[in-house]
């Protein structure tokens, strides 16, 4: 009676768990998501198989359905959505889905036509006994593919550590719980356990449900400039307590610089914009130099887009645009342009005051928001900078955008 007792509180906490992944999925969509959720609705099933099996004993059909969702499509989805989350090359997520779409497909059938052998009993059955070589080969393909694609997700983030180590140190902290997850639905697909199995995949389930969460949910951290245009998500936990301090540190720098600017503007309040004096300030002081006006930055992000994911980018950019409008004061200009004969693309142009309205934009939490939910539908970016000073920039453009 635990066996049972144990097989329908996995089922239930398995389809909770799904539920709540595609909750999340649909008001956030986005592939990895989706992927993620469909290996949790893989687990929830197989563990309903399982129920009746603990209950009545394992049979053929419950055998293979077990085997095709927590040794097949649990790992494999889960090893998927790994690389969407952290791979930044599109030739890398394109090539994982066709290797992805093969090991699905081929040992699916493998798994549900090959022939059984070998009695059931009410405990969690064991590959090897009742498949043959080839089902078994197939599985361990599948196996050590999901092993290999994880491992190879956690080197690419470790080599971003330095560039973005909070961010980072959260996508290894959502890697490992996704590693553990798959690492236990193969043990137990593999070698059963009993009653120990079902802890385990409770274990799975957890680290599934938490990962996927956590993925959802990156902390505010300012991306390099290298890679602006480009979302990962991500965070810190405890690892590196004093890189979180650091990070702190520099934040508060840039908006100390920010009030060492403002309160050398206000010396200069009978200036306007360009250096010259100000006709309804008050005269400037015999012999005192004319502060030199900073240049404009300028930033051109050119973005390619997924088929059918335009209409997703495009709401995220329209959210995006309304907030810096209301918030960024020293942001003078951001706007998102279509392209004629090209409608997956999108071109980004911005102007800022100069290099601290820069950082402060990078930091805003609309603007992290923004790539977080338009990464998905990015497929690459290009980022161009520019210096709008001397001819750069026509006095009337200069007066256009100090007015905001």
């Amino acid at each position: 009676m635990v066996e049972v007792g144990l097989a329908f509180v996995c089922a239930l906490v398995a389809w909770s768990a799904t539920a709540a992944l595609i909750a999340r999925g649909i008001k956030s969509p986005g592939l990895r998501s989706a992927v993620w959720g469909a290996s949790a609705a893989a687990l929830a099933i197989a563990l309903s198989a399982a129920f009746p099996g603990a209950l009545l004993g394992f049979s053929g059909a419950t055998f293979r359905t077990l085997q095709i969702g927590i040794g097949l499509l649990g790992p494999l989805l889960i090893a998927w959505g790994a690389v969407e989350y952290t791979a930044e090359s599109p030739r890398a997520r394109f090539g994982t889905r066709l290797v992805v779409t093969t090991l699905g497909v081929v040992p699916l059938v493998v798994l549900a036509m090959d022939r059984l052998r070998g009695s059931f009993d009410s405990s969690y059955p064991v590959m090897r006994e009742h498949y043959d070589t080839i089902p078994a080969v197939s599985l361990g393909v599948v196996h050590g593919f999901a092993l290999v694609a994880l491992v190879a997700c956690a080197i690419a983030v470790i080599r971003r550590l330095r560039e973005a180590p909070r961010l980072s140190r959260h996508e290894l902290s959502v890697l490992g719980l996704m590693a553990v997850a798959a690492l236990l639905e193969i043990v137990v697909s593999r070698y059963g356990l009993g009653i120990l199995g079902q802890l385990l995949m409770s274990g799975a389930i957890a680290a599934l449900w938490v990962g996927a969460l956590r993925a959802a949910a990156p902390p505010r951290e300012r991306p390099n400039r290298r890679t602006r245009g480009r979302s990962r998500t991500g965070g810190g936990d405890r690892g590196d307590d004093r890189a979180d301090v650091a990070d702190d540190d520099e934040e508060d720098a840039v908006w100390g610089r920010r009030r060492r600017r403002d309160r050398g503007r206000d010396d200069y309040d009978d200036y306007d914009d360009y250096g010259e004096p100000d006709p309804g300030g008050a005269p400037a002081a015999a012999g005192a130099p004319a502060p030199r006006p900073q240049p404009l930055l300028g930033v051109i992000t050119i973005y390619t887009l997924a088929d059918g994911r335009a209409d997703a980018f495009d709401e995220a950019a329209e959210e995006v645009v309304d907030e810096v409008a209301r918030q960024e004061p020293d942001t003078l200009l951001f706007a998102c342009h279509t392209v004629a004969g090209a409608p997956l693309q999108r071109i980004v142009y911005a102007i800022y005051r100069d290099e601290l309205a820069v950082e402060e934009h990078e930091q805003q939490p609309h603007v992290l928001e923004f790539g977080r939910r338009s990464s998905s539908a990015v497929v690459a970016t290009n980022v161009i900078e520019l210096s709008l000073s001397g001819a750069s920039a026509t006095d009337n453009l200069a007066s256009m955008l100090m007015s905001r």
